[in-house]
């Protein structure tokens, strides 16, 4: 996610990925703590794009279900106070309901690998409800493809963290 040349540069964000590819490299400690700094700054009532995005790459970088599932939590309700203008001061591309489906996909496989599989199965309903509104371009394709691999898994009953979905 890059801004357009046009856009005023978002210092936040700009920390924000930094620490994702911090913690894509094999430092998930180091990239956890900076996202976790960054929240602290930012505060449960800052920028809602800026919390929506965070903890939703901090819950990848969790080492527990139940600590994955508080940050997955909020990037959900994040992504209630943000607006389609705001999303799009970072990315003229972005919608937020393009957000939806990729956070309730979370939802589910976390809730499925801590056994709660009725929360699963209606998270993982309201993503493939909101699937649609993804184009048929490589993003739209990860989260499809998620909901396939979490939707085996929650009817096969495993539990187990799956190679294709952090």
């Amino acid at each position: 996610m890059s801004q357009p040349a046009d856009a005023k540069p978002d210092e936040t964000m700009a920390r924000i990925v930094a620490a994702v590819e911090l913690g894509r490299s094999g430092q998930r400690g180091e990239a956890r703590d900076a996202l976790t700094a960054l929240w602290d700054r930012i505060g449960a009532d800052g920028d809602a794009f800026h919390r929506c995005v965070l903890a939703h790459y901090l819950a990848d970088l969790q080492d527990s279900a139940e600590a994955e599932l508080v940050w997955d939590e909020r990037a959900l309700a994040a992504v209630a106070d943000l607006t389609d203008d705001r999303a799009q001061r970072y990315h003229s591309s972005l919608q937020v309901q393009g957000f939806l489906p990729s956070l309730h996909l979370n939802l589910a496989d976390v809730h499925r690998r801590l056994s709660n599989t009725d929360l699963a199965r209606e998270h993982l309903a309201n993503a493939r409800d909101l699937v649609q509104c993804l184009p048929e371009d490589q993003y739209g394709a990860m989260v499809r493809a998620g909901i396939r691999n979490v939707t085996g898994a929650l009817d096969a009953g495993s539990t187990h963290r799956l190679d294709s979905h952090p």
